[in-house]
């Protein structure tokens, strides 16, 4: 897939082609002032980056952390005092 870019101004002015383009080809970039601003891809894309990739009880279950024996210590400074 090649990475296609368009200039704001040119894809306001050509607005359905790119959205064509995102459909058929893949993910179309807007630049501004030649730097990247934003990205059009079709709504099947966005529905399969978007989708929920599983549980996150079985993300952190799957994790390579698992077993290792982690200590948390809290801070015993209260803070500063001030005068009101």
């Amino acid at each position: 897939m090649s990475k296609v870019t368009w200039q704001l101004q040119e894809a306001k002015n050509r607005l359905s082609e790119v959205l064509r383009k995102a459909r058929s080809e893949g993910p179309q970039v807007i630049t501004l002032h030649g730097t990247a601003a934003a990205v059009v891809v079709s709504t099947q894309d966005y529905n399969k980056m978007s989708k929920p990739k599983g549980k996150l009880v079985d993300f952190f279950r799957g994790s390579p952390l698992v077993g290792v024996k982690l200590t948390f210590t809290r801070s015993k400074d209260t803070g500063r005092t001030i005068d009101l």
